[in-house]
Parts: structure tokens; C-alpha cells; sequence
């Protein structure tokens, strides 16, 4: 069994991604799979502000930040996940905003403890009006290659619930 973290960083809350989400979690669970996941939207997630507080920070407490905000909570499930999810729409060719600046703050998890204290699988489900994803999916491999993740699988597109809940129900 794995514990599966997802980041949504869509604007919607019953749009294209949500349903992605629902089927990628629904698989993942049909395997006995533990899945949280977080709604960015709805959370208070300041930007990071780059003040290396977290280099300075003993070394393994749950929130190396300087800020107090929502991020503490993710946070926390990240140093118990096994796989991440990332999932946003596509906007002006790339992940939303409101997922970058949640990423970015992943930074001082990573920082506090090493970057290869957090050995990862990571997956992506991308839904997009457009077709072209390939600034994401870039963002995503750049990402994943820098932290030395492995990557279990993409989805690219609304309405691709079945290929989300397959992959999901493959995540052991």
C-alpha cells in the first residue's frame, strides 16, 4: 500500500480536473492505496519568499518554513507520502499558479532534509481546453529529474477519467 498526496491546483472545484482526480483516487484506493488530497484553492499558501529560513532549520521537523500558513499541512502528508500527485488544468500553456507557488514551497521540506531525503514516484494529470501541454509536461520532467523522482504515469486530458482510474488502481 501506498499513501498518495495530491495537489489540485484547479480553479474549479467540480471541473475537468476534479473528475480526474475522483477517478485516479477511486483506482488508487480499489488497491488498497491511502489517498489525501488537498484543494489549493481553498487554502491559504503564501509564496515562498526565498529568506533560507528552512537551511537553518533542525532537521527533521514537519514545518521548516518560516511562514505560518496552510503549507504546514501539506507539509506534514508530504513527509509521509510515497507518490505526489500534481494535478491542474493547463493555464497560458502551463500548471496554474496556485500549484507552482505550492511546489515551490515544497522547497523547504526539501532543503531542511536533503534533496534525496525524499526519494518520490510522482504522477501527473493534466486536463487542458487546448491540446497543448508540452510546457507542463516540461515544468513536470524538470521537476521530477532535479529531485530524482520516478515517474508512474501522465494523463493528458478532460474526460480521460478511465486512463486516471487505471492508473491509479496500478500504484502499489
Amino acid at each position: 500500500m501506498s499513501k498518495i498526496l495530491i495537489l489540485n491546483g484547479a480553479a474549479r472545484k467540480n471541473g475537468s480536473t476534479a473528475k480526474l482526480i475522483q477517478a485516479f483516487a477511486d483506482g488508487a484506493k480499489s488497491s488498497g492505496n491511502e489517498v489525501r488530497e488537498f484543494y489549493l484553492q481553498d487554502m491559504n499558501i503564501k509564496g515562498c519568499l526565498g529568506c533560507e529560513h528552512c537551511s537553518n532549520a533542525p532537521k527533521g521537523v514537519s514545518n521548516p518554513c518560516a511562514q505560518n500558513d496552510d503549507m504546514a499541512m501539506i507539509n506534514e502528508a508530504f513527509m509521509n507520502a510515497d507518490v505526489v500527485v500534481f494535478a491542474s488544468p493547463v493555464y497560458f500553456w502551463t500548471i496554474t499558479g496556485t500549484l507552482k507557488t505550492a511546489a515551490d514551497r515544497l522547497y523547504s521540506m526539501l532543503r531542511s532534509l536533503g534533496y534525496g531525503g525524499f526519494p518520490r514516484k510522482s504522477v501527473l494529470l493534466m486536463t487542458a481546453g487546448g491540446s497543448d501541454y508540452s510546457q507542463a509536461v516540461r515544468w513536470y520532467e524538470t521537476f521530477e529529474r532535479n529531485l530524482g523522482w520516478k515517474n508512474l504515469g501522465e494523463v493528458l486530458g478532460a474526460g480521460k477519467t478511465r486512463a486516471a482510474f487505471e492508473l491509479g488502481a496500478s500504484i502499489r
